[in-house]
């Protein structure tokens, strides 16, 4: 790549981190992905790439920018997302501000520099002529309900992805899924100085909170490998309706973290179990739990193809090997290893997604879009 590869990267982010794209699925009347899906739509059509806007979901468009000779070598995917959280408390969030070669900006880290360092890695590798192609797929919505990389998946086939989320420069093959379970306690109004004519639904909530928090422990003794235990945490609870009424209903949201090799039929039948246990306690506890939202976790072998080119190419720019790990968060790399695509996460270091102060590391930036090109070369022929 070029000398000036860092300055690139720096003002291709700064552009992007410029553009507000905060997801209005999370934030009601936000401006969503249209104005940087257009500038990513523009800035390959300058550099010679070949271009095409999916907008299935009016207002929430995704890019599918091209490059390479597409003439029998493989193809690789290279993910990125347009879309960003709130600006929260951020100070500034879209002034792409530069201090000692850091990028602060709201998306700077999760994840525009994974989205410059994508597609300035795609034009070098048509540049060089790759045999086969590399797709940038600069989707929508992945912050919220994954629109853009299911509609990308509709219209795109490929051997191989990365996802450019942050990984510190690690070479990323698994991440635990999560199952949103949302469980209702019911009770019975009374006054509160008849406690004797109402059901309290608020107590009886109690002793589910204590056997979700020892199910919590017991999933300790169960670690994966590179990601540690799957969790559970209770994340809403309400109930009531004044001081002076006896509750007649709490609701009550956890989440549970999964393992590769969990299901969400598995987690349903642990919370449904867990119920019938604090039936059998208190007879008198009426509470019924539904699934409301759940992802899939996922991992890709080591021994795959495109974990080896990453791998390869990392140790070539970095000048180090180092192994497989895995990563805390959810990706759309869960959606993309379920068509039956081969999937590492490979991203920029930096700190502070969701964050009030939210910054990556341009020389980290312009290394991902080295080992990207890299890998690309060499898994594209």
């Amino acid at each position: 790549m070029d000398r000036d590869l860092d300055q690139q990267v720096a003002d291709l982010l700064g552009q992007l981190v410029a553009i507000d794209s905060v997801n209005p699925s999370l934030v009601p009347g936000a401006a969503g992905e249209r104005a940087v899906a257009a500038h990513v739509r523009d800035w390959a059509a300058r550099s010679g790439l070949r271009v095409e806007v999916l907008q299935a979901t009016p207002r929430r468009p995704s890019v599918v920018v091209r490059g390479g000779r597409a003439a029998g070598g493989r193809v690789l995917m290279l993910c990125a997302h347009l879309d960003t959280v709130g600006f929260g408390g951020m100070a500034d969030p879209l002034e792409a501000r530069v201090e000692s070669e850091r990028l602060y900006g709201r998306g700077a880290y999760d994840m525009k520099a994974g989205l410059a360092a994508a597609l300035i890695a795609c034009r070098e590798a048509a540049r060089s002529g790759v045999a086969g192609e590399v797709v940038v797929a600069a989707v929508a919505d992945e912050e919220h309900s994954s629109l853009g990389v299911q509609e990308v998946l509709r219209h795109v086939a490929a051997d191989a992805a990365i996802v450019t989320e942050p990984t510190e420069l690690a070479v990323a093959t698994a991440h635990k899924g999560f199952v949103w379970v949302e469980i209702d306690v019911e009770g019975l109004a009374a006054h509160g100085s008849r406690p004797h004519l109402g059901v309290d639904a608020i107590l009886r909530t109690g002793p589910i909170l204590v056997a979700l928090e020892a199910l919590n422990v017991a999933l300790r003794a169960r670690p994966h490998p590179l990601l540690g235990p799957g969790t559970l945490h209770g994340s809403l609870i309400s109930g009531g309706r004044e001081a002076s009424t006896i509750p007649d209903r709490c609701a009550l949201t956890v989440e549970r973290r999964t393992l590769p090799g969990e299901t969400v039929a598995d987690v349903e039948r642990e919370i449904a179990e867990l119920l019938e246990d604090c039936r059998r306690a208190d007879p008198q506890l009426k509470a019924v739990a539904r699934t409301t939202l759940a992802r899939e976790p996922f991992e890709t072998p080591a021994s795959a193809p495109i974990v080896e080119a990453v791998a390869a190419a990392a140790a070539e720019v970095l000048g180090r090997r180092e192994p497989v790990a895995g990563v805390s968060y959810w990706a759309d790399s869960a959606f993309i290893s379920a068509a039956g695509i081969p999937t590492v996460l490979f991203g920029p270091d930096g700190e502070g997604a969701h964050a009030d102060v939210e910054w990556v590391s341009i020389p980290g930036t312009a290394a991902c879009a080295r080992v990207l090109g890299a890998a690309a070369r060499s898994f594209c022929g």
